[in-house]
């Protein structure tokens, strides 16, 4: 138990740690490449902290256990945002851009829609696994090209008055704090699942409670820091950009992922239950985002209901 614990104590601390290191070295590279922190939250922080989910897909791929990385995959998107985002905008609302109904939402929509509509015939085969990473790179690209790289005042940091080589310094710095940071949350998040498995083992909690509460949250626990560090470094475009890119990486990447190995059937149940939940809860958001757009911002109320439906939709699981 006390092995346990400090497992625990010690993966909230490097989530913490790291999760600033991360984004403040996301945000040094936003400045430094002149990129918009939504591209950076998109691309980079998005896919990032999507390495537990492809981790576990690509393992549960070549272990023969296909519908795993379906359901780890959309589970993921569930969770990041029901908990991720939920959580986050309780805790600082969320500026809201006009951009994000214009073009990061539909591309993510897009996304989501090319996945379901593969997985409709029960079935993901070598082709569909092709077309599903060819879709990502399409629409990543559609996205980065009219976000484009323009240049804007809050980039100005003073640059033109440093040396090339202090350029250079910071440049290393920013890369070295972002996947110094990254390593971090997957090694915090590694810990803290460990540990709360083995503290609800010891409290007689089933490995079914385990499995649709602890692991099913665990890998979207990077998300969840790096987001929570964003928003309370008020960097907002990078705190939604993490969910639009986790989402899209999810959809897409992470489900073609043990289509490469073998063609395999989608369980029923989870097309019709938690399919449907992702598009509710993202529906839902993107009411929120409609609703609140004159605002500005995506508020705590908002962020309660994300939050209550991730509950719920836990409460099913488990008593189903």
């Amino acid at each position: 138990m006390l092995e346990a614990t400090i497992f625990v104590l010690c993966g909230l601390g490097l989530l913490a740690f790291g999760a600033d290191r991360f984004v403040d070295g996301a945000l040094s590279l936003s400045v430094r490449f002149g990129i918009s922190p939504m591209i950076v939250g998109v691309v980079v922080v998005g896919f990032a902290t999507s390495a537990p989910e492809l981790l576990v897909s690509t393992i549960a791929a070549l272990e023969s256990h296909p519908n795993l990385s379906i359901g780890n995959a959309i589970g993921s998107n569930i969770a990041n945002i029901g908990l991720v985002l939920g959580v986050t905008a309780l805790v600082f609302p969320l500026q809201i851009k006009s951009s994000l109904l214009k073009l990061e939402f539909p591309i993510m929509l897009a996304g989501l829609l090319l996945s379901t509509l593969l997985m409709l015939d029960l079935s993901i085969g070598l082709f569909d696994g092709i077309a599903l990473l060819g879709g990502l790179l399409f629409l990543l690209s559609m996205m980065v090209f009219l976000n484009g790289n323009a240049e804007d005042d809050s980039f100005d940091d003073g640059e033109l008055s440093i040396s090339t080589q202090e350029k250079e310094v910071r440049v290393w710095r920013a890369f070295f704090l972002f996947l110094a940071g990254l390593a971090l949350l997957l090694i915090g998040s590694e810990m803290l699942v460990k540990g709360a498995v083995s503290l609800a083992k010891y409290f007689g909690a089933t490995d079914v409670f385990i499995g649709l509460t602890i692991v099913a949250v665990g890998t979207s626990l990077p998300e969840l820091a790096a987001s929570l560090a964003s928003a309370l470094k008020k960097a907002t475009d990078l705190a939604i950009g993490n969910i639009i890119g986790s989402n899209l990486f999810n959809a897409l990447g992470v489900v073609a992922m043990p289509a490469l190995f073998h063609p395999f059937s989608v369980d029923k149940t989870i097309l019709l239950r938690d399919v449907g939940v992702m598009w509710f809860l993202t529906l839902l958001l993107l009411l929120a985002i409609i609703i609140n757009r004159k605002k500005g911002k995506l508020d705590r109320l908002p962020g309660l209901i994300f939050l209550l439906s991730f509950i719920f939709y836990q409460i099913t699981l488990f008593f189903g």
